[in-house]
């Protein structure tokens, strides 16, 4: 009997260890964790914005309330590395297809091509889910300014650069519900994207 209560005591102290998990904050360039905000209001956080998703909606921040954001940003008529990032966020959509909390947002960085029209294309080729996953295009200034100054997607630390140097990059941002980074992923790597699926499903926990 006493070797029960001793298996009883062990899953017990696992389960409290694995609900106490939990993901960090990101609030400068370099990615350094941090485990607790000093000051929530001080701390990095997505802008607000006004850019249009594949459906020529207006699409804001507060269309992202209460959401968990993946982002990635992209264009359609680019011939290597974005196909792949397209195929992992088709991966993330399948996992979470039916969870209304789980928003994918793929800005394009060649707003001037990528039109309402050519958007709505181009997620019908790749079956992209409207409600769950949003192509967003708009003003380039705006979506540039969002991507390196907000979302720190292409974590060159210390280089500034203009709305003229292209933005390319496979990462994507994984954002919680107050619009703060939790973490930063491979677009290309399978490995990088299962943690991405995880690292969701314990954000959902908090």
């Amino acid at each position: 009997m006493k070797y029960c209560y001793l298996i009883l005591y062990l899953f017990i102290i696992v389960s409290c260890k694995e609900s106490k998990k939990q993901l960090p904050y990101y609030d400068t360039p370099d990615f350094t964790p941090k485990w607790e905000m000093d000051n929530e209001s001080k701390f990095h956080k997505i802008r607000s914005f006004k850019l249009i998703n594949q459906e020529n909606q207006s699409f804001t921040e507060k269309d992202i309330e209460g959401k968990i954001c993946v982002a990635d940003f992209f264009f359609t008529t680019c011939p290597g590395i974005c196909l792949k990032m397209t195929n992992s966020m088709s991966d993330i959509q399948e996992e979470f297809l039916n969870d209304d909390e789980i928003l994918l947002l793929s800005h394009s960085v060649t707003p001037e091509k990528d039109s309402v029209p050519v958007l709505k294309q181009y997620a019908k080729e790749k079956k992209v889910d409207f409600k769950r996953w949003k192509l967003l295009t708009g003003n380039k200034n705006e979506i540039y300014d969002l991507g390196r100054k907000y979302y720190f997607v292409e974590e060159d630390e210390g280089i500034k650069k203009g709305n003229d140097v292209f933005l390319h990059t496979e990462n994507f941002i994984l954002i919680d519900k107050q619009r703060h980074i939790r973490g930063i992923y491979n677009g290309l790597d399978p490995n990088s994207i299962n943690n991405l699926i995880n690292d969701i499903k314990i954000l959902k926990l908090e």
